[in-house]
């Protein structure tokens, strides 16, 4: 639960708040944990992409157990800034993650140097996952030509937004699905409606294949249009907003319903470890800056989510405020257990 803290020096007076007993187990035998000069040290020190290797190697032994949803497991592409960190001017404080948004487990991540940006390291995580059988969904920075044909490639398929980025095919999916009245979505193929944060949340969704086979994207089946409504329950104000997309899956594999639950569900990865580590694990304030240090640091806070998630966890903040008060609670994830007489 050290993943929490800001400094080295916090982690540092963590492993004396507790008994030897405890310590020792953690395999420092002078009964002292060791200090912020020497958590700097061993940070800098770790090989980040091999310890990144290791942890998808365990996110993908936990995927192989489960039992996978039916038509593909959905993996999120999104990227985070590591905010306290850039301030501080750390060269790649910018990760692009791959997440599994049914158990919302990070597979794994990828920097991103402060002169690059995102869509040129696609390639690069895309090339370290598991590709074929899944789906992944991306928002409309990630929508790129390239980047349909390596999924598909892959043996995936891909969900993707179109906005401004691409004017082009906005402007023809905008034309596809506006009808004479120059009314959207009037003949919805599928709908939600959701209630939480003071606000109610309606979701339509309009598909279509009138542009399979023409050639415009690769491995391209569908289109579709979908317009989100926000009700504020306090004020009754309402905000609108029309997103088009599309996709290689095919009506089978797919249909309106399936495509609408895809696209929520992307957003997993903003809820389930984005704000996570912000407001629980207060990232965005951390300001490790030197070598990989702030890297090797979200592996950590994602490991923790992980782990905690495993165990049946669905309140990470609670859990985290939990095992510190159960230190033995903590290491059990990890396989070790205290020794009784």
């Amino acid at each position: 639960m050290l993943c929490g803290y800001r400094s080295y020096g916090a982690i540092s007076q963590w492993g004396r708040n507790y008994g030897q007993e405890l310590v020792q187990v953690l395999g420092f035998k002078t009964g002292k944990t060791p200090c912020a000069a020497t958590f700097n040290t061993i940070f800098r020190q770790l090989d980040w992409e091999q310890f990144e290797t290791k942890l998808n190697q365990w996110v993908e032994g936990v995927l192989s157990i489960i039992a996978p949803t039916v038509g593909g497991e959905a993996i999120s592409l999104d990227g985070k800034t590591l905010r306290g960190s850039r301030k501080q001017g750390a060269d790649s404080a910018h990760l692009l993650s791959a997440l599994s948004a049914r158990l919302e487990l990070t597979l794994r991540q990828q920097s991103v140097e402060a002169k690059t940006n995102q869509i040129g390291r696609v390639s690069d995580l895309l090339q370290r996952l598991v590709m074929e059988g899944r789906i992944f969904t991306m928002d409309a920075l990630l929508t790129q030509e390239k980047v349909a044909e390596q999924i598909v490639q892959g043996g995936g398929d891909y969900v993707m937004i179109v906005k401004g980025n691409q004017p082009g095919l906005r402007a023809m999916l905008a034309a596809l699905f506006e009808t004479a009245s120059g009314s959207l979505l009037e003949r919805p193929l599928a709908q939600t409606l959701d209630q939480g944060h003071g606000g109610i949340e309606q979701g339509k969704i309009e598909c279509s294949t009138s542009l399979t086979g023409y050639g415009y994207w690769p491995g391209l089946e569908e289109v579709f249009g979908l317009e989100r409504i926000v009700t504020i329950k306090q004020t009754d104000q309402r905000r609108s907003e029309v997103v088009y997309g599309m996709t290689s899956l095919t009506q089978k594999r797919a249909d309106a319903s399936g495509l609408l639950s895809l696209v929520r569900g992307h957003w997993a990865i903003e809820n389930g470890s984005h704000w996570v580590r912000d407001v629980t694990f207060d990232e965005d304030r951390s300001q490790v800056r030197v070598g990989k240090i702030p890297q090797v640091m979200a592996s950590f806070r994602n490991l923790v989510m992980g782990l905690l998630r495993q165990a049946g966890e669905t309140n990470i903040a609670a859990a985290c405020r939990r095992m510190a008060a159960q230190p033995w609670n903590a290491l059990a994830l990890i396989g070790i257990t205290q020794k009784t007489e």
